[in-house]
């Protein structure tokens, strides 16, 4: 069986949610925030950077939700979620699910970090550079989403599983994101929410 190790309102809810919608059999190891928002130090009996999400299974340990989410879909996903490599949307699947980490998400880490950190945060001109860099990035992501449904085209697929951490639990509970301007998320996130996989996936204490 899967064990996950998950920490609330982190980025291992992807996982769960993964792991939900495969049908998969998997236990959760869960960790409570601290104050200061990071893990507790037992998480890094599991991962020597004390982060979530971390997956064993079986001889396998794996960190970094990407990844993990490539591994599942591989081992056990049977095509589902997922995009053949000779589908003409291939590429397109493949670019919103590193996107999700490998951009959005240092963007609005950044963002947050400096807002946090500088005591003139209201009127600093490099804070204001950097709205204006994650400003390009929602209006290229609403701009996705109000050609097609979901990331890689008509089908829900793993891609919005990753692309979906920013746009609820982050900017619900840790990084505040004014989706106003943008419609076409605001439809989409209202379609994901109410999967039922992902109702599991952000409240995995109830289980």
């Amino acid at each position: 069986m899967i064990t996950l190790y998950h920490l609330d309102r982190s980025r291992s809810e992807r996982i769960i949610w993964l792991l939900e919608e495969l049908g998969l059999d998997y236990r959760v190891e869960f960790f409570l925030r601290r104050p200061d928002l990071y893990g507790p130090a037992a998480m890094k009996q599991m991962h020597v950077l004390g982060r979530a999400p971390v997956i064993e299974d079986g001889g396998t340990k794996l960190a970094e939700s990407g990844a993990i989410v490539q591994y599942l879909l591989a081992r056990y996903g049977h095509g589902r979620l997922d995009v053949a490599p000779s589908a003409p949307n291939f590429g397109l699947f493949l670019y919103w699910l590193h996107y999700a980490e490998g951009s959005l998400m240092l963007q609005l880490l950044r963002e947050w970090s400096l807002s946090r950190m500088l005591p003139d945060a209201a009127t600093n001109p490099g804070l204001a550079k950097m709205r204006e860099g994650t400003q390009m990035h929602l209006g290229m992501v609403e701009a996705a989403l109000t050609e097609a449904p979901y990331f890689a085209g008509q089908d829900f697929t793993a891609a919005d599983i990753m692309m979906a951490y920013p746009f609820t639990t982050f900017r619900q509970h840790i990084c505040p994101i004014d989706l106003a301007p943008y419609k076409a998320i605001q439809a989409w996130v209202q379609r994901i929410e109410v999967r039922p996989a992902f109702r599991k996936a952000i409240t995995p204490a109830s289980r």
